[in-house]
């Protein structure tokens, strides 16, 4: 099986560019971005598909003949479909921002903005060091009354009283 290397590039050229695109604050150029991705995963299915071989249900019972495998060619068709899906959707959202804003750039609100100082404020929480009185308490879970398991011995489990029934011939204990 050989592939055409010219594949493989335009492959990832497509990937990359689509990438590019979708990291962008304009709707448009993320639902080009999201088109060029959608070539590239069927581009992508194409190259795993191999070479072309006899229908899997065509011609006669000969054992040596080559055939073709459907699975990629279904993928193909499910990766089209839901790149037409998520098009449809992103093209929707955009006539809605278009007739909402007359633009198509989301741009940042005040919660946006809340976050991300939020996030800087907690980043430099995080960055500051432990007081040298709190170094010996690096866990919560260094005593044996304040240890997450308890390990039970039989004697512990005699002591334990069980009220769910039981589906023993006996009935309960």
């Amino acid at each position: 099986m050989t592939v055409s290397l010219t594949l493989i590039i335009i492959m990832g050229a497509l990937f990359a560019a689509g990438v590019y695109a979708m990291l962008e604050r304009s709707l448009t150029r993320v639902l080009i971005g999201f088109l060029l991705l959608g070539n590239a995963a069927n581009l992508f299915l194409l190259v795993v598909m191999g070479a072309p071989g006899v229908a899997p249900f065509y011609g006669s019972a000969d054992t040596n003949a080559e055939y073709s495998d459907p699975l990629p060619q279904a993928l193909t068709l499910t990766a089209i479909v839901i790149t037409f899906a998520v098009s449809a959707f992103l093209l929707a959202l955009i006539y809605r921002s278009w007739q909402l804003g007359q633009a198509d750039t989301v741009v940042d609100d005040e919660a946006d903005r809340a976050v991300r100082e939020r996030g800087a404020a907690d980043d430099e929480a995080m960055e500051q060091e432990i007081p040298d009185e709190d170094d010996d308490a690096t866990t919560d879970f260094v005593g044996d009354v304040t240890s997450p398991i308890t390990v039970l011995r039989q004697n512990d489990f005699d002591a334990l009283v069980d009220d769910a029934p039981t589906d023993r011939p006996g009935g309960d204990r």
